[in-house]
């Protein structure tokens, strides 16, 4: 089982990046590339939660949305063809004093058979950056999205702490 944490600031709300993040319309994977539309199916959308299947490149997971906290998004893993067990995300949003946002986001990957155990470990180890990566350009779609400026200081980037 791989755990990746990932961290962002940004110039958006909590409720502005919820708003991306909880966008299951078409042309989802301009903000989320990891997000294919042909893969997009959504089971069930409630005013705080929702039931989706997503994915790109021959992996698909349903995930559990759950919003009703302001402040924290969980996306848990229900149905996989290579993620079970604990797998899923939490985004935990923190509002600093000069109006930005710290986006905090844990990611568990723990692989249901032999593929998703080698994907697994691949991105708990070299595949961080990739991760990191798409975790930035989601930040920087939604940014532009709400016609925020993207922010490019040493602060606003991605830094690993103890990756999605």
């Amino acid at each position: 089982m791989s755990t990746i944490h990932l961290r962002q600031t940004t110039t958006l709300t909590p409720e502005q990046y919820v708003a991306g993040l909880t966008d299951f319309g078409p042309g989802r994977s301009r903000l989320f590339g990891n997000s294919a539309d042909e893969y997009l199916k959504v089971h069930d959308k409630g005013l705080f939660q929702a039931d989706v299947t997503e994915g790109s490149g021959g992996i698909w997971e349903r995930l559990h949305y759950e919003w009703s906290d302001p402040n924290r998004v969980v996306l848990t893993t229900i149905d996989s063809n290579v993620w079970g067990g604990a797998s899923g995300h939490t985004y935990t949003f923190t509002r600093r004093p000069d109006g930005a946002t710290d986006i905090d986001v844990v990611v568990v990957r723990d692989g249901k058979n032999l593929r998703g155990w080698v994907l697994g470990l691949v991105l708990g180890t070299i595949g961080k950056r990739v991760l990191e990566r798409a975790f930035e350009n989601s930040v920087k779609a939604i940014e532009m999205r709400n016609g925020s400026a993207p922010t490019n200081s040493p602060a606003s980037r991605s830094a690993l702490a103890p990756a999605a």
